[in-house]
């Protein structure tokens, strides 16, 4: 999903939808459903509008489509709660998610070539992968004697 798709996502899906958001950022909802239509050449989408909404409704889809775009992944920095519960949770979603990313490869394998939408999806496994290990190093990092 490109960044002005995940920004009309994020804008039409928060409760309330467009209008309620609109009111929080001081918009008007046309001028904020114009900003999210990712055809609207006279009101377009700034970054401080994107930063703004995902402040708003804590939605970071658009920050991930961008950071995804250029081959990057997000992850958030903060301290994640540290307990040997919360390490066992990160483990558990990296399993899920690398038995995804190795399902995709099999499947994708299986008729003995590979063509660009298994690779698409195959990338799209691994991103969601590193989210839960950066998780779990954040964790760890919590849990480290000073």
């Amino acid at each position: 999903m490109n960044y002005k798709d995940a920004f009309y996502k994020t804008v039409h899906d928060t409760p309330g939808g467009c209008e309620a958001l609109a009111v929080r950022m001081g918009y008007t909802a046309g001028l904020l459903r114009n900003k999210a239509n990712p055809n609207s050449t006279t009101n377009v989408l700034t970054m401080d509008d994107a930063s703004r909404v995902m402040e708003l409704t804590e939605d970071y889809a658009v920050l991930h489509a961008l950071a995804r775009r250029h081959g990057f992944v997000c992850t958030k920095i903060d301290a994640q709660p540290a307990s040997d519960m919360a390490v066992l949770e990160s483990v558990t979603d990296i399993w899920g998610s690398l038995g995804q990313v190795g399902t995709l490869v099999h499947t994708a394998l299986a008729d003995g070539r590979i063509d660009a939408i298994e690779v698409q999806h195959i990338e799209k496994a691994i991103f969601v992968s590193i989210r839960p290990m950066m998780e779990l190093l954040a964790r760890l990092n919590g849990m480290a004697e000073k």
